[in-house]
Order: C-alpha cells, then sequence, then structure tokens
C-alpha cells in the first residue's frame, strides 16, 4: 500500500449524498475522466477544476449516502483524489469506494478541526492523519489487511483477477 497520501483539503458538510458527487444527469455514462470533470459539481460547481492530484475530500457525516451508484467513487478518484476522509461514511459507499481502490478513512474530529485549503497527511497503514496547517493528529483504524490489497491491485477486480492468475 501506498505510505503517505498528501494533499489539500476539500471541505465539504454532512450527508453528503451521491447525487452531490456525481449529479444523476451524468450517469449516461461509465467514463472514468468523464465523470471526473462533474465531480461535486452540485456541491461546488468548480471544484473539478480548482483539485490538483493528490488532494483529500474531507467530509462530515453520512458521506456517500443516497443511490448504490459506483458512478460516484470512481468521480471522485478519476478527479485525482488520492482519499477521502469523513466523520462517517454510508456502508454501500465505503465499500464500492474500497472496491474501485479509492482509500476511505472513517475518523472523528477531523472534520470539525480542519478547513478548505489546509495541509494534510495521511498514513493509512497506520491509520494516521495529520492536519499540518494546524498542528493536529487525529487517529483512523488502519485498514485490514485484505482491504489494503485491494487498494494496493487498484480495486477488487483486479485484486481477484491476480489472486486466480
Amino acid at each position: 500500500m501506498q505510505q503517505k497520501f498528501r494533499g489539500k483539503i476539500w471541505k465539504f458538510g454532512h450527508n453528503i449524498d451521491t447525487d452531490l458527487i456525481i449529479p444523476a444527469r451524468y450517469l449516461n455514462t461509465f467514463n472514468p475522466e468523464e465523470l471526473a470533470q462533474h465531480c461535486m459539481e452540485d456541491a461546488d460547481p468548480e471544484f473539478a477544476g480548482k483539485i490538483s492530484p493528490g488532494d483529500i475530500i474531507l467530509a462530515g457525516e453520512n458521506f456517500g449516502c443516497g443511490s448504490s451508484r459506483e458512478h460516484a467513487p470512481v468521480s471522485i478518484r478519476a478527479a485525482g483524489v488520492s482519499c477521502v476522509v469523513a466523520s462517517s461514511f454510508a456502508r454501500i459507499f465505503f465499500r464500492n469506494a474500497i472496491n474501485i481502490g479509492l482509500p476511505v478513512l472513517d475518523a472523528r474530529g477531523v472534520w470539525e478541526e480542519s478547513e478548505t485549503g489546509d495541509e494534510m497527511e495521511i498514513a493509512p497503514e497506520e491509520g494516521t492523519i495529520n492536519n499540518l496547517s494546524r498542528g493536529k493528529v487525529f487517529k483512523a483504524a488502519p485498514f485490514p489487511e485484505f482491504i489494503k490489497e485491494i487498494i494496493d491491485a487498484g480495486g477488487l477486480i483486479p485484486w481477484v483477477g491476480k489472486r486466480l492468475a
């Protein structure tokens, strides 16, 4: 697994549903590059144009609620987001994110103590989240070994392919 992620925080609120992550009007494609252009569009219309590769989405409670569409984590990953940290995730979004190789960390306290633009460094193997701008360190549960393997492989399908080879 990649040792650390480092990037700028893009902070969103509570109950960010899959329609805010990737609006339903763009679900006529599964092309990751096209989805990336509309990532978070209804929450922040300029998000896709402002993000830099490696940046991090930070959200409050219940991130990814709503429909079970896999387009949501695909759009986030394709936009260049390295990791999503939230106070809590909708379970189906969490699993869909892991299935496509997008690291997601469930961590309390980070949302309340961080703002858009802060620089963050995350070590998922240790479960450490360091807000470098504010000098605060938070703890998340580290990934179990099988989830590390899935993320390292680039998602569930490549992981299964490696196991069957």
